[in-house]
């Protein structure tokens, strides 16, 4: 079980420091200074998130410090969902690909909170606060952005129907995921995809956005299975840790 509880940490950790990083890509390139300011809290945010399950990790096996989960893994050790990684194109399309998970963390977080495992369910709540924002953000701009002009519209729909099939993956339960809600301590998401699809529901309708239909599902993320852009993002992220590995700072 110990092991199983690992994993399950770690691949919580992996899907906030891999947005994190997406979102640290908007610092001084924001559409205002206002948003480059918000969109790069958003990243410190899911910073902090990532450290807190990588500490935690690091006692549950002291093989690895949280800065080698997060600086010494390859593409193939990541655990995150393939929709964290994707690019962030235009400013339209990371709110949409945002909105997609922000809603998924922020009901999977409020059923850690829950969980039996005393160190999760802190993580979970103090963590709660910062993707209420997330949430309200990604959705605020959906909204605007889907019920503003007709171009703005255009790109914002044709994102969601590009992302969408990554969305599958987030209520994808496979041995590990079995693992943990057997033992109390784990999210059992297909409890919460009904309450997903009706909130993500809502906010389409008020931003005139069509939700997509009849989409074939991508996974495998939670398998160390990946899109083309996570290598790019991880070999940026992690140059000077590997190029210097003895450095103190």
């Amino acid at each position: 079980m110990n092991n199983d509880l690992l994993k399950y940490t770690i691949r919580i950790g992996d899907n906030c420091l891999i947005l994190g990083q997406r979102m640290s890509m908007w610092c001084s390139n924001g559409p205002t200074l206002e948003e480059d300011i918000a969109l790069s809290n958003i990243s410190l945010d899911l910073f902090g998130q990532a450290n807190s399950f990588y500490s935690y990790a690091q006692e549950l096996n002291d093989k690895q410090s949280a800065d080698d989960l997060a600086f010494q893994r390859n593409e193939n050790e990541f655990l995150n969902f393939q929709l964290v990684e994707l690019e962030n194109n235009h400013f339209g399309h990371t709110i949409a690909r945002n909105l997609l998970f922000d809603t998924f963390q922020f009901l999977f977080y409020q059923k850690l909170i829950e969980s039996n495992n005393q160190m999760l369910s802190d993580i979970a709540a103090k963590s709660i606060k910062e993707v209420k924002y997330h949430l309200r953000h990604s959705s605020n701009w959906l909204i605007r952005l889907g019920d503003g002009t007709d171009e703005s519209n255009k790109k914002v729909q044709e994102s969601i129907n590009e992302i969408w099939k990554y969305s599958g993956e987030l209520f994808e339960i496979d041995a590990i995921d079995e693992s943990m809600i057997k033992e109390g301590i784990g999210v059992d998401v297909s409890l919460i995809e009904s309450e997903w699809n009706n909130m993500i529901g809502n906010i389409f309708t008020k931003a005139k956005i069509k939700k997509p239909e009849n989409i074939q599902m991508v996974t495998g993320g939670k398998k160390g299975v990946h899109t083309n852009y996570l290598n790019p993002l991880l070999t940026e992220m992690q140059y000077i840790p590997r190029k210097y590995p003895d450095a103190k700072w």
